[in-house]
């Protein structure tokens, strides 16, 4: 019998024709719905019943969803977060979920080091000056002046402190798993407290899985004890920052801007005061643009799904 995979991950749409033949020569029926960024919870619950497996992105295959994906034997995400599944939930109902580990770790770290040359050699601001016809010499300042400080030190945290270390940045770093003695000695990190962190970096970006422990990571709290206005960057999740305590934050000079590609909710509302804000670098949700890695991880995805459709 032909199975039946629902497709709603944004950048195997972007790609649908490409691979469609991949799925006719599997002898799958795919559908690829019309949409933004991601299906709606309600809208995922209407159809859900019909599939067989899922290549994903961040939909909310929550436990309401899979509960009534009776047929479902495999979610493949494409990527690496699988925050917005509820893991628990599928081991219960024998649904196997699939990922792809270190899939844009590259490519989301040199997205990490734009933000910061660009808050720390006012690239869009001299740019904007420039193109309205003012003559003004902005002052910045060189990477090699500041302490950055990493949430978070897997693969994409380690690729980072790599590149921060070729600018001479001093760099400091916190993650709750341990983190093996010859990475920190080859790129020189010195491991500490997040609230270190929050004292002492000139810029915090965060490198963090999404969860319980590290939701709303960066809130009112925390931006208090940022004694340095630092910089916050984020390439990693929208929930790590409480979207109005940054706001707040930002109006009232508690830190000297923000490079965000992620958001609490996304696409981002038209009328985020986000968008007015010249202290606030914005993306959306792309930092993992690449060609190369986009086709390994496309392969990847399609592999876990196949394999475990016919279980």
């Amino acid at each position: 019998m032909r199975k039946k995979v629902l497709i709603t991950a944004p950048y195997v749409r972007l790609d649908i024709e490409k691979l469609r033949h991949i799925f006719i020569e599997n002898d799958i029926d795919i559908t690829v719905p019309d949409i933004t960024e991601k299906i709606p919870e309600d809208e995922l619950f209407a159809v859900i019943d019909q599939y067989d497996g899922a290549i994903c992105g961040d939909d909310p295959f929550n436990r309401r969803v899979l509960e009534k994906a009776k047929k479902l034997k495999v979610i493949s995400k494409w990527g690496t977060g699988i925050d917005s599944i509820d893991l628990k939930a599928a081991a219960d109902l024998g649904i196997k979920v699939c990922n792809t580990p270190n899939a844009f770790s590259h490519p989301v770290a040199d997205t990490a080091l734009a933000f910061m040359l660009a808050f720390a050699r006012n690239v869009l601001a001299t740019d904007k000056e420039m193109k309205q016809g003012v003559w003004h010499k902005r002052s910045g300042f060189t990477l090699s002046e500041r302490t950055l400080g990493i949430i978070g030190l897997g693969n994409i945290g380690t690729q980072v402190a790599k590149r921060a270390r070729a600018f001479n940045m001093k760099v400091i770093a916190n993650d709750i798993k341990e983190i093996q003695p010859i990475i920190l000695e080859q790129y020189d990190i010195r491991m500490t407290t997040k609230e270190d962190i929050y004292e002492n970096a000139d810029i915090i970006t965060i490198h963090c899985d999404l969860n319980e422990s590290s939701y709303h990571l960066l809130n009112k709290k925390t931006f208090d004890q940022m004694k340095r206005k630092p910089y916050i960057i984020n390439t990693a999740r929208g929930g790590h920052i409480a979207h109005e305590d940054l706001l707040a934050a930002l109006e009232g000079g508690l830190i000297s801007g923000a490079g965000l590609d992620v958001f609490e909710e996304e696409p981002l509302p038209a009328n985020d005061p986000m968008l007015l804000r010249d202290d606030v670098i914005l993306a959306p949700h792309n930092s993992n643009n690449s060609p190369k890695y986009w086709e390994l991880v496309h392969k990847n995805t399609i592999k876990n799904l196949l394999l475990h459709l016919e279980r």
